[in-house]
């Protein structure tokens, strides 16, 4: 009985998270968003980032991007559409009008 427990329970491993990113983390992929001259896909992005960042952690604050509003993904790549985003500003001002 007891080696069926073990056995179940290694056939499902447990998927909580076992921490959060950290306040800098998440500043620090937002700023490199923010500096992109273009949109990244996740994997650019990823690589850009000054400091080096798991890549399951990268993905939770993209995930928590996407969830707040920041974030919208055109097929694979990230747009900000956070406030305060120039290239956001003159894509809609150049876009055209359909009515």
């Amino acid at each position: 009985m007891e080696k069926e427990k073990n056995a179940s329970s290694m056939n499902n491993p447990p998927s909580k998270v076992l921490h959060e990113p950290q306040l800098d983390t998440i500043l620090m992929v937002e700023k490199t968003i923010l500096d992109s001259d273009d949109y990244p896909t996740r994997m650019e992005l990823w690589r850009r980032l000054p400091k080096k960042v798991q890549y399951q952690t990268f993905k939770r604050i993209l995930d928590y991007f996407e969830a707040s509003g920041k974030i919208a993904r055109n097929g694979k790549k990230i747009i900000y559409t956070g406030v305060n985003n120039p290239k956001l500003e003159a894509l809609i001002r150049s876009s055209v009008r359909i009515r």
